[in-house]
């Protein structure tokens, strides 16, 4: 299975929506706990609107967001407390539909997984292939 993963920090829509279709995305998996953006075109209604007609279906998967704790760590450089509230939130019962869901949606059409955070280093999206999706291909836009 491939996985692609994109951050939108620092883009327009307009090239967050032309690198997904450069590389052939046809569903984004919003994996923000909080899927709004103080970013123009990124927020989950306007973002959904724009991907829809560039033929692109979104789905948000909140419960494998990151919750605020992890989100504070990730903005202080914590990758290591970042990674233990992470491994937390994805033992919540929620987190586990989901992340099947998410699978089956990786395998149903090519997918990427979006957060704001360009580098994926830093991101919980690398946390979250990690754990639930090991062997999967994955491909970094943006990075």
């Amino acid at each position: 299975m491939k996985i692609y993963t994109i951050g939108y920090e620092g883009a327009t829509q307009a090239d967050f929506i032309a690198a997904l279709t450069d590389a052939g995305v046809r569903r984004v998996a919003d994996v923000r706990a909080v899927p709004l953006s103080r970013r123009p075109g990124f927020s989950k209604n306007v973002l959904a609107a724009s991907l829809r007609e560039a033929g692109i279906d979104y789905i948000g998967y909140k419960a494998l967001g990151t919750p605020p704790e992890g989100r504070e760590a990730a903005r202080k450089g914590n990758h290591a407390r970042l990674a233990e509230v992470y491994a937390g939130q994805l033992d919540l019962p929620e987190a586990m539909v989901q992340a099947a869901q998410l699978i089956d949606c990786a395998r149903e059409a090519p997918t990427a997984l979006l957060c704001f955070e360009r580098e994926p280093g830093g991101c919980h999206r690398s946390l979250l292939i990690e754990a639930v999706m090991p062997e999967a291909q994955v491909v970094h836009l943006f990075a």
